[in-house]
């Protein structure tokens, strides 16, 4: 008999007594509306509602944990549709899904084959495993399917229950996509987070440039350190009237400054000119985001810093296609050390609140668990990005809660690119929930009621609360 690609028991515990009381726990969280406070998805989907186009640009070509594993076996990306930058011909879609199907072995046991089964299963009645002899029926299946009205992107939204979304723009974006959402009364509902990296960064591409435009945009002279802090304010102010509650800032390191002013524009000089070494260039990030804490103190929009990822490090990849393809690593961090000046300063702010996400997992139970059971404005985002598996989230779990408990959790929130993924990164975050949570009843740790309360906690109330969303 096949076995279905979704087994309805799926990630509880394999012990009988526990898995029964996982599975009673599951059954209250399992329909409860997903937040998603924190991704990548493109607004312009929801501003425009129109199909996707075939199930490689849907399932493969945006998905860079798919890439890089494909990548990591010799599998060229012109082979995958994946676009050049100089605009030389790639495999057409269709090519590429039968390349992706045909080495879909690959994924046995890894997140993408989980979340992509939940997807096929539960959006196409797709219940058989993707191969070389069923990729052209799949992809024939696919693309019908995606004509139909409930597959359309606010539609998507609708049919997982999705109540707030958040996108995430760099602080130079017009927001013309999240504009039109607006005045489609959706704000509420699709809201946007304001990730100033590009004017951040004096190591971002044309930073120089980037800083000019956000001078032109806000009115405020940015070459003095407080005026370009106050052209921050106003794109701020303009985010927040496009539904942002929280800011986004993706750091290599968690390092942060409280530097003098004559300190502070020396920096911002030398920015401007391109003259900074590697290390004052760290200087003026760690600088930036004690700044980007001290506004947040003044004005509520919650701070997450996402640190410890080396991003870009195959420069062919760079060279021929760009970012965000799968070249990316995690590396050490030091919270304890890179967040003391930030904390000293805002830590104990009444108004302010930082979320901290990290990819080196060792800092869970020695740094930031013990740093969020003490400072009351420190919450720990769940597992991010490599992590964000089955075994992550029971790590996560496990480094955790002794000494952070789950009040200092920021709940769930999903960190993807594809939209379809969603749903089945909930749905697994719920199930590691609830079979976590098992084990402690289970064990007498904690009773049923409990239990029932942290689980509703952990996959809903604590995203909303965490990121001040009504």
């Amino acid at each position: 008999m096949t076995e279905p690609l979704l087994h309805p028991d799926r990630l509880f515990p394999a012990e009988p007594s526990v898995r029964a009381i996982a599975r009673n726990l599951y059954e209250t969280i399992a329909e409860l509306p997903i937040v998603s406070p924190h991704g990548h998805t493109d607004p312009q989907w929801f501003a425009e509602n129109g199909a996707f186009a075939d199930a490689a640009s849907l399932f493969l070509i945006p998905d860079h944990y798919v890439l890089r594993m494909l990548r990591s076996q010799n599998i060229a990306y012109d082979a995958l549709a994946v676009p050049r930058k100089d605009g030389a011909p790639v495999a057409d879609a269709r090519s590429a899904w039968r390349t992706f199907c045909t080495n879909w072995p690959l994924f046995a046991g890894t997140p993408s084959e989980l979340w992509i089964n939940h997807s096929l299963s539960r959006e196409f009645g797709i219940d058989a495993p993707l191969s070389a002899q069923t990729a052209d029926a799949t992809f024939d299946l696919i693309g019908a399917r995606l004509a139909d009205a409930d597959l359309r992107p606010l539609a998507i939204l609708d049919r997982a229950n999705v109540e707030m979304i958040a996108t995430t723009e760099f602080a130079l974006d017009p927001l013309n996509h999240h504009a039109t959402i607006k005045a489609k009364g959706l704000g509420a509902r699709i809201r946007t987070t304001y990730r100033p990296d590009d004017v951040t960064d004096p190591e971002a591409a044309d930073f120089a440039a980037n800083l000019e435009t956000l001078a032109e945009i806000t009115g405020e002279d940015v070459s003095t350190w407080s005026g370009m802090i106050k052209a921050h304010a106003t794109r701020r102010a303009h985010f927040r009237a496009h539904g942002a509650t929280a800011t986004d800032h993706g750091v290599p390191t968690a390092l942060t400054a409280d530097l003098g002013p004559a300190e502070r524009q020396a920096l911002l000089d030398g920015a401007l000119k391109g003259v900074l070494s590697a290390a004052e260039a760290e200087q003026f990030r760690a600088q930036m985001l004690t700044e980007m804490a001290g506004l947040s103190a003044e004005d509520g929009m919650v701070m997450q810093i996402h640190a410890g990822s080396r991003r870009a490090t195959d420069p062919m990849l760079q060279a021929e296609r760009g970012r965000n393809l799968g070249d990316d690593i995690p590396q050490r961090t030091d919270f304890v050390g890179g967040l003391s000046a930030l904390l000293s300063r805002y830590g104990n702010a009444e108004n302010f609140r930082l979320i901290a996400f990290t990819l080196d997992e060792s800092t869970y139970a020695r740094e930031l668990a013990p740093m969020a059971g003490y400072w009351p404005a420190l919450m720990v985002g769940p597992p991010w990005w490599f992590h964000d598996s089955s075994n992550g989230i029971r790590r996560y779990l496990d480094a955790m809660h002794e000494t952070a408990g789950f009040a200092n959790m920021a709940g769930f929130n999903d960190d993807t690119r594809a939209l379809l993924s969603i749903a089945a990164r909930h749905d697994v975050w719920r199930r590691e929930v609830a079979g976590f949570l098992a084990k402690m009843v289970a064990e007498h740790k904690i009773g049923q009621a409990t239990a029932r309360d942290r689980a509703r906690w952990l996959s809903y109330d604590a995203a909303k609360a965490a990121y001040r969303i009504p």
